[in-house]
């Protein structure tokens, strides 16, 4: 197992951070993902979007003590709660029990992935069945033969929202093994990328096709669930971290 005498997270955590107007990001602990003997220290990252009459949509969530539950609250009211894709779930349940209003709204596969944790009613992520907030933000799947990842585009403030597609870990926040496994993985910053795992799981000609969309809403801003996100030049970090696909349009 590697561990690492870095902090690797993104201090403070809990806490919600402003992005653009109605879009906060929270940042989560450190969660270890891989094989038995080679798990890994992942960063987490949520993030919430407010759209018009004061609802929420959660975007992975995160960890919720009191005091991040009430900040929510002050924000609006949650309408939904999502799982983006299979592997972010863990803290959905915490949510669901606070928020019980809300609706949630899963990737596929990760009822399967979560073995019973997820134990009530539940929407299927499908943006081809139309979603809620379609008005406001714009939903596209990338289908994959391990998982299937949704991500969202936030058109008021231009903002994407990515979760594993690509991945961004900092030199300085990580070990020297996590270091070497990330950049042989193509996800060490300055040019993290979708990581070389999961690209074998997607057909190139549709993912592809998914990134040029990607690319014509023209982002000025992508949040990522894992490491260093890009504040700024959205569009030129997207050619930038899909340039493996070539060729990508935009």
């Amino acid at each position: 197992m590697f561990r690492t005498k870095v902090d690797a997270t993104y201090s403070p955590l809990c806490k919600l951070k402003p992005v653009a107007p109605d879009v906060w990001v929270v940042d989560g602990p450190i969660i270890r993902f891989g094989p038995p003997l080679l798990k890994m220290p992942f960063p987490t990252r949520m993030t919430v979007l407010r759209l018009p009459g004061e609802r929420l949509l959660i975007h992975s969530p995160t960890p919720l003590p009191e005091s991040l539950a009430g900040g929510v609250a002050e924000l609006g009211r949650p309408r939904w709660i999502v799982g983006p894709n299979r592997l972010h779930y863990w803290w959905i349940p915490d949510w669901h029990a606070a928020f019980p209003d809300a609706d949630v709204y899963l990737a596929p596969r990760i009822a399967e992935q979560a073995r019973g944790r997820i134990d009530f009613p539940w929407l299927p992520l499908d943006p081809q069945c139309g979603l809620p907030w379609d008005a406001d933000v714009a939903t596209l799947a990338f289908e994959g033969s391990y998982m299937t990842e949704v991500v969202f585009f936030h058109r008021a403030t231009k903002t994407l929202i990515l979760t594993d597609l690509i991945e961004n870990f900092e030199r300085q926040r990580v070990g020297f093994c996590m270091r070497c496994l990330a950049s042989i993985g193509h996800v060490l910053d300055p040019d993290g990328q979708t990581p070389s795992d999961m690209r074998m799981t997607f057909a190139k000609p549709a993912l592809r096709l998914a990134v040029e969309t990607m690319t014509r809403w023209q982002p000025e801003r992508v949040i990522l669930a894992h490491g260093r996100w890009y504040e700024r030049d959205g569009t030129k970090e997207l050619r930038r971290a899909f340039r493996w696909l070539r060729p990508v349009a935009g």
